[in-house]
């Protein structure tokens, strides 16, 4: 009966928290995942600054913890200065955070940073489309967090319509399909749909920044550790090398900040529909920062995925209306 009541108040009730305003949870979704569509590209410009090699795991996972470890100590530092007391842990978000930091940053991340050192930026902003998807499913199914209803289906396949109309343009994918590459791409949606059910969990009851803050920097430590235990080495070539990194860190900060906010106040399937868009920004950014050139016809096949999202996010958030 409680779990019941809980769904229902997820889908049906509106909080009265501003964070589940319309007007709120719409332009911060967006920005977090403009700033996760940046992130394809960047990541793969810091491999050049920092002479990752591709087929280096021991220096992908250097790079990865350099970066959440960083993002970890910002998110901390930016709650202190508001608050004017460092956000410290009890007893019992020890277990949140260590749950967190191994879904959401170790395992997470090791796959993305891995598998983005074998696949485009391109392929690897399309793959992740999907996570949207398995987020929504994740939270129904396997979290039972809210219902599957007939119109979060429909929504969701309109959402994996638009990126499958990007995939499929001008021939498909840029390059071919890999294991290591596109494959691991897929198991990091994976475990970023866990992460994104178990921060919705935790972050009810508890301090969603404070959680992302301690988790960042104890994955991104566990990261770091696991790079240098094997080896890795990273050697900044120019001061644009740290901008990069700085770039990374403050953008893993502030969206995932906003995201776990978001979801303290938000079903899942409310806010995950608008990771849709970042194939979208994915693309364009690997466009204008890689080079990676896509076919001239490719304008109007973006257009018309847009269409499919935005159609598909409002079905989704427009179910009890």
């Amino acid at each position: 009966m409680a779990q019941a009541a809980h769904m229902a108040d997820d889908d049906g009730r509106r909080d009265a928290h501003p964070l589940s305003r319309l007007w709120a949870y719409v332009p911060l979704a967006m920005v977090s995942c403009a700033l996760w569509g940046s992130a394809f590209a960047f990541v793969k410009l810091g491999y050049e600054l920092f002479a990752v090699e591709s087929g280096n795991t021991a220096q992908q996972l250097l790079f990865a913890g350099m970066r959440f470890t960083l993002a970890g100590v910002l998110v901390l530092a930016g709650t202190a200065l508001v608050r004017h007391r460092l956000p410290l842990p009890s007893r019992a978000d020890v277990a949140p955070i260590i749950f967190l930091a191994l879904s959401q940053t170790v395992v997470q991340y090791a796959c993305f940073y891995i598998g983005l050192a074998h696949a485009s930026g391109t392929n690897s902003s399309l793959v992740q489309g999907t996570s949207a998807f398995v987020q929504i499913v994740l939270a129904s199914l396997v979290f039972g967090q809210e219902q599957l209803t007939v119109r979060k289906l429909v929504g969701c396949a309109l959402g994996l319509g638009g990126v499958a109309l990007v995939v499929l343009r001008g021939g498909g994918m840029v390059g071919s399909w890999s294991a290591i590459g596109e494959g691991l791409i897929l198991g990091s949606v994976v475990a970023g749909g866990v992460s994104t059910c178990l921060t919705r969990k935790y972050g009810m009851g508890g301090d969603p920044l404070l959680l992302t803050g301690w988790q960042f920097a104890l994955g991104g430590i566990a990261l770091c550790l696991g790079g240098l235990a094997a080896g890795g080495r990273v050697a900044p070539s120019s001061p644009a090398a740290f901008g990069i990194l700085l770039y990374l860190g403050a953008l893993s900060a502030s969206a995932f900040s906003i995201w776990s906010l978001l979801l303290k106040h938000n079903p899942v399937s409310r806010v995950a529909m608008y990771r849709f868009l970042i194939p979208i920004f994915g693309v364009l950014f690997s466009a204008t920062f890689l080079g990676e050139v896509v076919p001239a016809g490719q304008l109007p096949s973006l257009v018309a995925a847009l269409a499919l999202i935005v159609c598909g996010t409002i079905l989704v958030n427009t179910e009890r209306a």
